[in-house]
């Protein structure tokens, strides 16, 4: 089936009710602007469009498992992580409403927004400069992410900002952009486009062809655990259960344990874990010692090797 022929749309799934509540959001912020939203193929608010592109396969239940066979993860599945992203596609959305990066104050704030895009970045997780609201740092990745990140983290409900970056100096970002939106609370949008940027509907690629590219855009291109590293965990004189067994038992836990540890999606993290397995079975080695020692072991090894290459390249910044 062809992307733009799938029956799904945002009105009367859950999506409509998480659309609406992040407007009531505004609102209660003193916000009259409404980001408009559409289906896409990914999230993403298109440059100079106020609006926010929602994946499509969180339209529906089916897709969404399709995404999580297909991917081992949903991003956005369920309402309290769909609900983080859509208050940081706001912030996108609200910049391109008001053209705020043109304003010599913002830059002031937060950098230059002429700066071309990185396609991976190394994160510096005990900066104080920068708020925490997606994981992974994201706010150090672009100054264009870290005013959407600031402004996300003072949408957010019930939000303690004041308190939680108390003494850092990340507190007058939040600031400026509370004191920002007070100024531009009741002020008509100066760019009102309800375009639809790479919507669904215009997307003649079949499921299949879309998530074969998928996958090559999450492709494995870690270097793999040595079987010197293998043997140190495991025994070619060991228990009963052969190592390969073992991981695969675990297998789930493992890629879940280092994709949280390192930032890095499920997906590469599975095609790592498959090699390491299939480099267990060639040699033959068992596991020797207690379980809980060589799951531990296995996930330091990959969170290892992961890090290693993050170190070497610099995070992929996913969104």
């Amino acid at each position: 089936m062809r992307l733009c022929d799938l029956p799904v749309r945002i009105e009367e799934s859950w999506l409509e009710e998480l659309v609406g509540r992040l407007h009531a959001q505004m609102a209660a912020r003193g916000l009259r602007f409404k980001p408009h939203c559409w289906l896409s193929n990914e999230w993403f608010s298109p440059d100079g469009v106020p609006g926010i592109a929602i994946p499509f396969y969180l339209a529906h239940p089916r897709l969404m498992k399709l995404e999580r066979a297909q991917m081992l993860d949903v991003e956005g599945g369920t309402r309290e992580a769909c609900m983080r992203i859509l208050r940081h596609e706001a912030g996108h959305a609200i910049d391109a409403a008001y053209r705020l990066r043109r304003r010599a104050d913002w830059r002031g704030q937060f950098g230059s927004p002429s700066l071309r895009y990185p396609t991976h970045y190394r994160p510096r997780p005990f900066s104080r400069r920068y708020v925490l609201h997606l994981e992974w740092w994201y706010a150090q990745s672009h100054p264009l992410e870290d005013f959407a990140e600031t402004f996300a983290v003072w949408l957010r409900p019930r939000s303690r900002w004041r308190k939680q970056y108390a003494g850092w100096p990340a507190l007058k970002k939040v600031e400026y952009v509370d004191g920002l939106m007070a100024e531009i609370a009741d002020t008509p949008p100066l760019v009102r486009s309800r375009q639809h940027v790479e919507a669904l509907k215009a997307m003649r690629t079949t499921l299949r062809a879309h998530y074969q590219a998928k996958r090559r855009a999450y492709g494995f291109d870690i270097a793999g655990v040595s079987d010197r590293d293998l043997r140190r965990l495991f025994d070619e004189k060991g228990g009963r259960e052969s190592a390969a067994a073992f991981l695969k038992r675990h297998a789930k836990e493992l890629r879940e344990q280092v994709a949280r540890w390192t930032g890095q999606h499920v997906y590469t993290i599975e095609q790592l874990l498959k090699e390491m397995t299939r480099n267990c079975a060639r040699l033959r080695l068992r596991r020797a010692g207690g379980e809980r020692h060589a799951r531990l072991g296995a996930a330091v090894l990959l969170t290892a090797r992961v890090m290693d290459y993050l170190h070497r390249r610099g995070r992929e910044v996913s969104l």
